[in-house]
């Protein structure tokens, strides 16, 4: 039987069902070899040789499938359809040579599928072909390119600003857009201008409104009233004056369908209609992908197979007739340069088959589809027909002019089934509206005339979709880097996610200032989109990729050999002044934004630490004035709020967020009291806030740890704010460690009484089973390991519920709902992490009716992969 490899066990699932029992379907889990974390794995003096290493958590599966050739003389290599997908294929082909796994007669093809149906799988393997060498060339190309940068960047990073974590290629140009986006926004200044609007009537008392277009017999401009006078000016302008209608004008219009989904487009819509992030949207449409019910999800095609335009107006014509299909089917071109790239649109597999029919336990799965599925069935559709009219009313002396706008549907086309969402725009309504019978030369009566007033906006912040969107639009990246890079900048805590936007760090703006000064050439737009350009050319077969790495190193290397000479006071001073506008904008009262406002008489610095950058007067440690880079408007975080008992009471901001202090450090009371400001959740309670909290709500702060009375039985009991939130706590005088209880609302500290806090502890004292050494309760019993025995369990964590089989505890992504994991979710959680922690191999000995056959075959597949 033929060994057909794939990537997921998911997806060898599907496949299997198809194929049936004439072949042995394995799935190798992702990529099995990566370049080790150490230097010289890739080697720009022996002409950029790379040294691959099998990750332990592969290894099991390489065996298997090894294993397997020993009866079965033929490898179908049947991973993804793109660039990773042919690499992976390419790492399999190498390193099951290395174990002499693959022998000379062994016949090596190499399938791809765009979905997984029984028709598409049929077709591949009757046109098998070879590893595609130019793709491979490709992705060696963009490894070894991230590894030199990450490799050598980061290091420079971690020696000049002590607390960054890491630099990429593709990565730090993504971190750039979104902090210039916010330094736009900071100085950013508002603009006042005002509008002027009319509820108007027909003489059949039918109302409709116009806005001001034409004022003083020149036409109205969107900055002319600049104020509240010039607005009211306006105003009496129109009411001095009759009104007629001078033209009516109606114009058909028509809008057509967007184009089938691509990578990109699929990441911003699933954003902007469910808040999904990219990440999770890609994770989602990979289930949906494995269980085969749409075409593989990283594309750069808009390209739709014959066969899936026929069956798209089919489907259009049964669910909605004959009117909606339009006479010739619709052509979308594919935008990616590389045609070998450029796969088919992500599309449903069976266009009759609506999310309801779906067999999926996650609710985002239907909502992706039903998302898909629209977008397919609308592309092949008619388009939108509308009546679009407008409407002139003037005064007799043309001095003034208004205009009123509206739009009819006569035919609703695609927009029936599905309309593109919107990125951050204002939208007009008018269009929308429907204007009553108007009749040119009709006088028309003012009802009500009012002024709006209105500033202009600062550029909005990124969502994932519309940096996802900036991304494409710049050539930086490809569809399947989107989701990792920005989850990256995410996780490394350069960035924060608040209310699906994406907010800068002070530490990623650190990053970014830096990398702009020293290295903007490797953090350039153009330069990034050239590299990806050239990147194309390789997989196309068009360029070599040692020419691309050895022209790139050569600048680069000297780049990190300059940048390592500097001393970080230098590196500090470049950045100071390159912040400049940002963290010394100009003071109300005019003095020198520099001068430290606590002690009148230091200059201000930028100055670093472990968690990142921050201001400090000049004159430490005799002033200990810091704030946040992020401009003087976080100077609340930095002030007295008054006195208590001959006492200052400052408000700081720290490392763990602003706090409340008595009194200033001195070498006697090197540490003052103080507190933290308390939260509810994760965010600060109401009333509590920096900009909020008062002198008598911080002494009371200051109060902590609050004294409740004494235990019956002896010791104090006392509550307080931790750092996971309010409790009380006790100590018996013949016991080793104190018990701690929580408390459910954050104020009880203050209020908590002698007879409640006794009963909370002796309960957590008789009951300690929710206590961190009590054993912890399952949530869900998934079953025994499918491949190596052993149960495997939904497991409560303090950090959230996380999987556990053996000793491997693996962590359940945020977004996935507990009831909703499947066996096959937890085995690849469990696998990967096992990369970490290698002890699943201890499962393979639990197979062992001849355990003393298996224990020798063990260590002869050890020293095979490691002669590897």
């Amino acid at each position: 039987m033929p060994v057909v490899v794939v990537e997921s066990p998911a997806k060898a699932k599907t496949i299997n069902k198809y194929l049936g029992s004439d072949y042995t379907v394995l799935a190798s889990y992702g990529h099995i070899r990566d370049l080790p974390a150490k230097n010289g794995s890739v080697d720009p003096d022996e002409d950029f040789e790379m040294t691959w290493e099998i990750a332990n958590s592969s290894r099991p599966h390489v065996k298997a499938i090894a294993d397997a050739l020993k009866n079965d003389n033929e490898l179908i290599l049947a991973t993804d359809p793109d660039r990773e997908g042919e690499a992976i294929s390419w790492h399999l082909e190498e390193a099951l040579r290395k174990r002499r796994a693959i022998k000379k007669d062994t016949n090596v093809s190499r399938v791809v599928f765009n979905a997984i149906t029984k028709s598409a799988i049929t077709e591949a393997m009757q046109n098998p072909r070879q590893v595609d060498q130019p793709l491979v060339d490709a992705y060696l190309a963009r490894r070894a390119l991230d590894y030199l940068v990450g490799f050598n960047l980061s290091p420079v990073l971690w020696r000049k600003l002590p607390g960054a974590r890491s630099a990429g290629r593709v990565q730090s140009v993504c971190l750039r857009l979104i902090v210039e986006r916010e330094m736009e926004i900071e100085a950013f200044n508002a603009r006042e201008y005002w509008s002027v609007k009319a509820q108007l009537s027909t003489p059949r008392n039918q109302e409709f409104e116009a806005r001001l277009t034409v004022l003083g017999g020149e036409k109205f401009d969107k900055y002319a009233l600049e104020n509240s006078t010039a607005a009211e000016l306006a105003v009496q302008a129109i009411q001095s004056r009759d009104l007629s209608v001078a033209r009516v004008e109606a114009k058909p219009a028509s809008r057509n369908p967007s184009a089938p989904f691509m990578t990109s487009t699929l990441q911003q819509e699933a954003s902007r209609k469910f808040g999904m992030g990219a990440k999770h949207c890609m994770s989602t449409a990979q289930r949906l992908y494995e269980a085969g019910y749409i075409t593989y999800m990283r594309t750069d095609g808009i390209d739709m197979a014959p066969e899936a335009v026929q069956g798209a107006r089919d489907a259009v014509e049964a669910l909605y007739g004959k009117d909606y299909v339009p006479a010739k089917p619709r052509i979308y071109k594919n935008k990616a340069k590389n045609a070998q790239e450029a796969h088919e649109c992500i599309r449903p597999t069976d266009m009759m088959r609506k999310p309801s029919d779906l067999k999926v336990s996650e609710d985002d799965q239907r909502k992706l589809y039903d998302l898909i599925w629209k977008r397919t069935l609308a592309c092949q559709m008619e388009g939108a027909r509308m009546e679009r009219t407008t409407v002139d009313i003037a005064s007799a002396d043309k001095q003034i002019e208004l205009r009123a706008t509206g739009q009819v549907v006569l035919f609703d086309g695609f927009m029936r089934v599905y309309e593109e969402g919107r990125d951050d725009q204002v939208v007009d309504d008018d269009d929308g509206k429907r204007l009553p019978q108007i009749m040119q030369g009709e006088n028309i009566a003012k009802n009500a005339v009012s002024p709006e007033q209105h500033f202009t906006q600062p550029p909005p912040r990124y969502t994932e979709a519309t940096l996802v969107k900036k991304m494409e639009e710049l050539g930086i990246g490809r569809p399947s880097t989107y989701a990792s890079v920005i989850t990256t900048i995410q996780d490394r805590d350069y960035v924060r996610k608040e209310k699906n936007r994406l907010f800068p760090e002070d530490k990623g703006r650190i990053v970014t200032i830096f990398l702009v000064n020293f290295f903007r050439k490797y953090v350039g737009y153009e330069f990034t989109a050239n590299l990806e350009e050239e990147l194309d050319d390789v997989s196309a077969g068009d360029r070599n990729y040692k020419n691309v790495l050895s022209r790139f190193w050569k600048d680069f290397h000297a780049a990190i050999a300059e940048t390592s000479d500097l001393r970080i006071s230098e590196v500090l001073d470049i950045l100071d002044d390159a912040l400049a506008p940002q963290l010394y904008p100009p003071r109300e009262d005019g003095t020198d934004p520099r001068v430290c406002p606590k002690c009148g008489a230091g200059q201000l610095h930028l100055k670093t630490s472990r968690t990142g950058g921050f201001v400090g007067c000049g004159n430490y440690p005799e002033c200990n004035y810091t704030r946040p880079i992020s401009g003087e408007g976080a100077e609340g975080y930095e002030k007295v709020l008054g006195e208590d008992a001959g006492d200052e009471i400052h408000l700081k901001s720290g490392r763990f967020g602003p706090y409340v202090q008595r009194g200033e450090a001195t070498p006697e009371n090197k540490k003052p009291p103080r507190s933290s400001l308390p939260k509810q959740g994760k965010e600060f309670l109401p009333g509590w806030g920096p900009n909020e909290v008062t002198l008598e709500q911080a002494v009371t702060l200051l109060t902590l740890p609050r004294e409740i009375g004494m235990h019956p039985d002896g010791g104090m009991i006392s509550s307080n704010l931790g750092r996971f939130g309010p409790y009380i706590m006790h100590q018996l005088p013949d016991e080793e460690k104190p018990i701690y209880a929580n408390l459910k609302e954050t104020l009880d500290v203050f209020e908590i009484g002698m007879n409640r806090a006794v009963e909370m502890i002796t309960e957590k004292r008789n009951n300690p089973g929710r206590g961190r050494r009590a054993a912890a309760k399952a949530l869900r019993e998934l079953g025994e390991h499918p491949d190596a025995g052993g149960p495997v369990n939904i497991m409560d964590g303090r950090y959230g519920p996380y999987v556990k089989w053996e000793k491997v505890n693996a962590t359940i992504p945020k977004e996935i709902d507990v009831k909703d994991v499947t066996m096959e979710q937890a085995v690849e959680w469990i696998t990967e992490k096992a990369g970490k922690k290698p002890t699943k191999k201890k499962a393979a000995a639990k197979k062992k009716p001849a355990a003393k056959k298996k224990t020798p075959a063990k260590k002869a597949a050890a020293k095979k992969t490691k002669d590897e």
